[in-house]
């Protein structure tokens, strides 16, 4: 009887030994699960975001000059660009990041193009806030950017006391574009006014 007891509890245990390296080697013969992004673009993608990008900057820094004349030729170039972005790379992709960054991209040209029939200003600028957040983080968390850093910035004040904004710069200084060099209340002196808030880089 305890010949046989014995022989069970080895079987059992040469079994869980078995099924312990069995498991641990991944030979259950499931999928592995796949990547949920592309984590790599094309030279021609990158240059076509950078270039779109540039637009935006030069937006950016009419209004710091309160060129609205300046910002509305910028902004045509800007939608003139996003067009050119090579989206259809991204069909790639395991999941819908083609569909998430088409979508996107349809929000950021309505919003550049409401700035285009602007008369003042403060709604200019308004839209130009939208264009900011509908790029990021959506887009360019959506796209898995690849390129040089750039700045989410923040002014707390940017429509008045409360009334934050935010922005994208290719720099760190703070060159605020809601309040500006030639602000009617307080001149230059809130040109530095804001803060980095984060950080969109390669990841």
């Amino acid at each position: 009887m305890k010949r046989i007891l014995a022989f069970v509890v080895l079987v059992i245990a040469a079994f869980c030994i078995y099924w312990f390296v069995f498991r641990s080697k991944g030979g259950d013969g499931g999928p592995k699960q796949q990547p949920l992004a592309l984590k790599k673009h094309s030279e021609g993608f990158n240059k076509t975001v950078s270039a779109a990008m540039g637009a935006y900057f030069e937006i950016q820094n009419a209004f710091v000059e309160a060129d609205t004349a300046k910002a509305k030729g910028a902004c045509r170039k800007f939608i003139v660009l996003l067009d050119s972005i090579k989206l259809d790379e991204l069909k790639k992709d395991t999941a819908s990041i083609f569909e998430t960054a088409q979508a996107n991209l349809a929000d950021v040209k309505m919003n550049a193009e409401s700035l285009l029939h602007q008369t003042e200003i403060t709604e200019m600028r308004q839209d130009f806030r939208m264009v900011s957040e509908m790029l990021y983080p959506s887009f360019f968390n959506a796209i898995n950017y690849e390129g040089p850093n750039m700045y989410w910035q923040n002014c707390p004040m940017a429509f008045g006391e409360g009334k934050e904004a935010n922005w994208i710069s290719n720099t760190v200084e703070i060159l605020n574009p809601y309040l500006g060099k030639n602000d009617p209340e307080h001149k230059d002196t809130m040109l530095h006014c804001g803060e980095i808030k984060d950080t969109i880089k390669t990841k």
